[in-house]
């Protein structure tokens, strides 16, 4: 089953919107013709962004949402905000979020039930840590992430979603998994997939993999049976670098 191709660019907490624009100067013009590119761009960049981008090639998302829908919640960006800028995916369960700010199984399956019902696309992220690797748990983590927000889910509510795997140990740190490592990987999500949605759904859905990628390595992940593009992180700060990922 021949499945999309998607790279998706992370910005994390990176790029004022002015320096957010003149990367997209740059880099629009590299993309190839046919190539498609995302991008996840902060709160405050997202609004220009939106404006900005006029090629049908290029899709603009956040990095996060509140699973709440609107209330007292200090500082959060409900998805109702989002879709009024105009964005057009968001990612959610990001390492990040999980291990620095804390958000659990349960606020994630919060925030997946939230994109499902509501209809946006969304990346969803999964990965283990080292320490939980090292000791053999990966598959019990994977297996977990995944079943407490998607169990229960059809295949038609799922429809917008991508899953991204990162492993927690290989993310901002120069060590990328081994691409036969990163395609077992996948390979085992698309399997708990199975069981708990459908065969079907397992292999059409696509999955990336993300953690150090950068156009070195990149060609031979892509060339594994499983890994169906990427997301990326301090590589997709550079429109150059972040250009001869998208036109693989």
């Amino acid at each position: 089953m021949t499945r999309k191709t998607v790279i998706v660019a992370n910005w994390k907490m990176n790029k004022t919107e002015k320096e957010a624009l003149l990367f997209m100067d740059e880099f629009a013009p590299l993309l190839k013709k046919g190539q498609e590119a995302y991008i996840a761009a902060p709160f405050t960049s997202l609004p220009a962004l939106v404006s900005h981008e006029t090629s049908a090639s290029i899709f603009i998302g956040a990095q996060n949402m509140s699973q709440h829908k609107n209330g007292a919640f200090t500082g959060e960006v409900s998805i109702k905000m989002l879709r009024s800028l105009g964005v057009q995916f968001v990612i959610l369960g990001h390492s990040e979020r999980r291990h620095i700010f804390g958000e659990t199984d349960e606020m994630l399956k919060a925030k997946v039930d939230l994109a499902v019902d509501e209809d946006i696309p969304f990346i969803f992220c999964i990965g283990e840590t080292l320490e939980q690797r090292e000791s053999g748990q990966m598959e019990q983590v994977l297996r977990r992430q995944i079943s407490s927000a998607l169990k229960g889910k059809s295949g038609a509510d799922l429809k917008k979603i991508i899953l991204a795997y990162e492993p927690v140990w290989a993310i901002g740190t120069g060590k990328a998994a081994t691409p036969q490592m990163a395609d077992e990987a996948h390979n085992y999500c698309r399997t708990i997939l199975s069981e708990i949605v459908s065969k079907n759904f397992a292999e059409s859905i696509t999955i990336l993999y993300g953690g150090s990628v950068k156009p070195e390595n990149s060609k031979e992940l892509l060339g594994q049976s499983h890994i169906d593009g990427f997301l990326v992180g301090g590589a997709s700060l550079d429109p150059q670098s972040f250009a001869k990922l998208t036109n693989l």
